[in-house]
């Protein structure tokens, strides 16, 4: 049964398109998700990219026109500007973690909750009230949000550490534990499928 070690920031407007397709391929596959939330941040920092507060203004530029691009195209609610953004991602980061330690709810559908709050709901996922409600919306204990504070800080350190190992760069970030192929991107869905597939 393959594994499939998932990197993303949950501020990453990249990872919130990915939307379940990830949860999908995974399902008709037979395959694990090993869910990794990390500091994008840092790992632009890391690994010679470039955070989006210095980026060039046509970089920036392009990703404003992109992003709604893509949100048309898959059909998904997107605001380009969000009300919270960006914001501190360790205390939704350390519910994730929380929660897959804890296992019994939707961890796929939390991840999306998490995302979609930042860029469909314009909620702030620094505010523990909101993680709670997201918890709850996914079957989870509410109080994870408040649980194994030290684990997920541990966790959250480690991801980004084994994301710089790993060959990871950006989120969303996808590796096959396996055979080691790598897919950056949402739109890099299809080949992680067909990569399966073929294995």
């Amino acid at each position: 049964m393959p594994t499939i070690d998932y990197y993303f920031g949950t501020i990453s407007p990249w990872a919130y398109l990915a939307g379940d397709r990830l949860e999908r391929i995974a399902d008709r596959h037979g395959a694990t998700i090993s869910y990794k939330p990390l500091d994008i941040l840092q790992l632009f920092d890391r690994t010679g990219g470039v955070r989006p507060a210095d980026r060039h203004p046509s970089r920036m530029e392009y990703r404003a026109q992109e992003l709604p691009r893509w949100a048309e195209h898959l059909g998904m609610a997107l605001n380009v500007r969000p009300a919270f953004w960006p914001v501190n991602m360790a205390p939704s980061s350390y519910a994730i973690i929380a929660a897959q330690q804890a296992g019994g709810g939707d961890l796929g559908g939390l991840v999306q909750g998490v995302l979609r709050a930042v860029w469909a709901e314009d909620r702030d996922i620094s505010d523990d009230a909101v993680i709670r409600d997201i918890l709850g919306a996914h079957g989870f204990d509410p109080a994870l949000a408040d649980k194994g504070l030290f684990i997920g800080a541990e966790t959250y350190g480690r991801n980004l550490e084994q994301a710089v190992e790993a060959g990871a760069f950006g989120s969303p970030f996808y590796i096959v534990r396996e055979t080691g192929q790598r897919f950056w991107g949402q739109d890099r869905l299809d080949f992680l499928d067909r990569h399966l597939s073929a294995a």
